[in-house]
This record gives C-alpha cells, structure tokens and sequence, in this order.
C-alpha cells in the first residue's frame, strides 16, 4: 500500500489500525491479544491493538527498546447519539468538534461518515470499521446573507450541522436492529493529490499524523538485523489529550514494554529503559510562503528541507541537548537532510504525545517529523521529498544501536 492510498482510506483512527494490520501481516507480523499470555521468540514480529483504534508493533529481541510513537487520529467532526436532526425539510447530523480543527475548511468540502459500529453478532458483541457509501456536506452561509464572511469567519458549531438528506428521516442514523453504539465521524473525504510544477507537494487530509504512522511502519517492516526490541506505537486519542483507554496517557505503551521485557527483576527492567530511546513523530508547522513573520528567525522549518528536530523550552516537545544531538548524529550518518524548529516565543506552541507517553515511561525522547502547511485543516500539505527523508531516518534509526553510557553511543 502506498502512502497515497493510505492516506486516502484511513479515513478514521480505526480505518488506519485497519490499514497498518494488513501491511504488517503481508510482512509476517503475528497478532497478539492482551487477554492472553504472549509467549515471545527471539527475533519474532508481533503487533496487539487495543481499542480497535490504537496499534503497537514490534519485533523481538532481548535488549534496549527503540521505538517510534505516533498517532493515528486526526480533527474531525464526532457524531453524537441520536445523531439524526430532522424538521419538515431536512436532516441534519448531530455533530461536535472532535479535536482543535481549522473548522473554515470543512464546509463547502466533501465529507463521508466513517468510524465503528459496535453490533450485535448472535450471543455476542463485536466492532467492525465501517465507511458510509455516500457524502454529506457542512454548507456555508451565503455571502449575501452574511457580508462579514470574509472578514470574520466563527462558525457554531453546534449550529452549523451537516447535511443527511432533504426530507425528515425517520430513524436515527444507526437505526439498524443489530448496532447498539458507534464511534462515528464527519470527515474529509478529498482525494489526496500532487500539486507544484514537479509534483513536489502532496495534499491530503489527515497527513497530520498519518504520514509519521505510514513511514514508521514502513521502517519497521524494513528492519530485520536490528540490535534490541524496535518498535512503532501507534496511538490514538493525541488530538484531544491522549488520557484515554488507547491514548499515550493510557497503560497502553507501559504495559507492552513491561510484557517485552518479560520476567526480570524491576532493576533490569529500569536499565533496560535507561538504554533506550523514543522518537516522538508528529508534524511541524512550516514557515508558510505568504506568512513568514508566524515564524521563529532562527529555527524555521521549511517543506523541502528534511527532517525536523522540534524543541520547547516549555517540555512541549521532549527534545533536549543530549537525544537532539543523538538524532543528528543518526540522521547524519544516513544522509539524511534536517532542520530544527520552534515555535515564536510569543506564540502558544503545540505538543505531541511524546511527552505524555514518557509520563508514563521514562525513557530518553526526542520529538521529530516533517514541516507541513495548513496543519488541522481538511486538506493539509506536506512535500513529498520529506516523506521519502522521514522514512530514511526511522530506518536508520531503528538500524543504530545507541548506548548512553558516560555519554553516546551509537553504532
């Protein structure tokens, strides 16, 4: 699968677990549960999911864990129960903001409902993804109607509602005897395409983060004589705090490292993690062509160019001087280009789930990713060569056998 198609049908968190288990079963990872007891071999390739929506691969091996954190979510519009909002003449969806989205950008735009159903399968329950076959659309007001459209756009949200059908439905929109519940969204339904003179931009929704889990798992896949556990996490729930059953605040990543690490005393489990790294993947802003003075003077990213290495005073991003200057000594020694970044001090940063997913383990992190423009909207751009770069790194990454020691080891 390529990244084009990856892109164009993960259309949900669950939709992109979906799309990472099929490629790494094609690459001969085995599925593991954590109701049972995981029996680990040697140089062995295991996944688990948790939540339906959050996936952690990994290959086995005794030893420091490398690994690579990313997050399969992205802003959207979440229906709520009951979703159906009909009067004499429409029905409409019943929606609310599902992260921090640049909400201007999904109207007028193609939307599909996508997402999981929970069902009824005889004396059962079970989940499936599920994608609807037709699109809605969240419709502006007329400039007619609202002169100030151009100047100051704010839309209410819980007002400004999708569109189902032009008649009164008479059932909800999970009205089919057998589904008790569902996880369902209103997202961006664009086909994601190259733009530039060379084709050297790729646009697409969900790039943030779906390019960092696509190349993470490329690179795991790619690995096969690493030294040490390496592994992807592939986490949900980033865009609204990560403090859910699959997010980065969860047990979910603690608790797979310590089944990896088996039955040891705490003391090696604790120089075990005192070995390892993480690299927080998540996207960064891009000096942006028509706004260069939103940018920091010094430590601008710009598409194009490589790698970002991200850092914040403020413990945002978990780089600091010593997994900084480990990831340039890696991305160095690949050839791979790269830049650093900050936001302006003046301006309120974002962060990632790398900080939060050393909260709950700690382990030496650096954040990194790709420049993009347009983050949070539906339809966001990145440059393609940065994508084949970020792939070289991880790869490298997951190839290095670091040690920290009295200082850096890395071979």
């Amino acid at each position: 699968m390529d990244i084009l198609e990856f892109l164009k049908t993960s259309y949900t968190a669950y939709h992109a677990v979906d799309n990472a288990r099929a490629m790494l079963e094609e690459a001969g990872f085995a599925p593991l549960k954590e109701t049972e007891a995981w029996e680990l071999k040697e140089g062995g390739a295991y996944y688990a999911v948790r939540g339906d929506a959050s996936i952690i691969a990994f290959r086995y091996r005794k030893g420091a864990f490398r690994i690579v954190a990313s997050h399969t979510d992205s802003p959207c519009l979440k229906l709520k129960a009951n979703a159906a909002l009909a009067d004499e003449n429409f029905t409409r969806l019943n929606t609310e903001p599902y992260g921090g989205g640049l909400w201007y950008t999904f109207f007028d735009r193609p939307l599909r409902i996508a997402g999981r159903v929970v069902r009824k399968q005889g004396e059962k329950v079970g989940t499936m993804s599920v994608v609807s076959p037709f699109k809605v659309v969240l419709p502006s007001l007329a400039i007619h109607m609202d002169r100030e459209a151009n100047s100051k756009f704010s839309p209410n949200l819980q007002t400004e509602l999708p569109l189902l059908s032009l008649r009164r439905r008479a059932s909800d929109i999970a009205a089919a005897g057998d589904i008790l519940a569902y996880d369902l969204f209103a997202v961006p339904d664009e086909e994601p395409f190259l733009s530039g003179e060379n084709g050297e931009f790729l646009s697409s929704p969900r790039l943030d983060d779906l390019a960092g889990v696509y190349t993470s798992l490329r690179a795991l896949i790619a690995e096969k004589e690493g030294t040490g556990t390496t592994l992807c996490a592939c986490l949900n729930s980033e865009e609204i705090g990560s403090l859910t059953y699959g997010g980065a605040g969860g047990d979910f990543l603690r608790a797979v490292l310590g089944r990896i690490a088996g039955n040891v005393t705490e003391e090696e489990k604790l120089r075990q993690y005192a070995n390892s790294f993480l690299v927080s993947l998540d996207n960064a802003h891009s000096l942006h062509p028509n706004h260069p003075e939103k940018c920091d003077p010094t430590n601008r990213a710009v598409m194009g160019k490589g790698v970002v290495i991200k850092g914040h005073a403020g413990g945002a991003y978990t780089s600091d001087a010593v997994s900084t200057a480990a990831a340039l000594l890696i991305l160095e020694r690949a050839g791979v280009p790269h830049q650093t970044f900050y936001n302006r001090s003046d301006m309120r940063s974002g962060s990632t789930l790398g900080a939060i997913s050393t909260g709950q383990v700690s382990i030496r992190a650096v954040d990194l990713g790709i420049a993009q423009l347009a983050m949070h909207s539906a339809v966001e751009t990145a440059a393609m060569s940065d994508i084949g770069a970020l792939e070289r790194a991880l790869c490298a990454f997951f190839a290095a056998d670091i040690r920290f020691t009295d200082g850096i080891e890395i071979s």
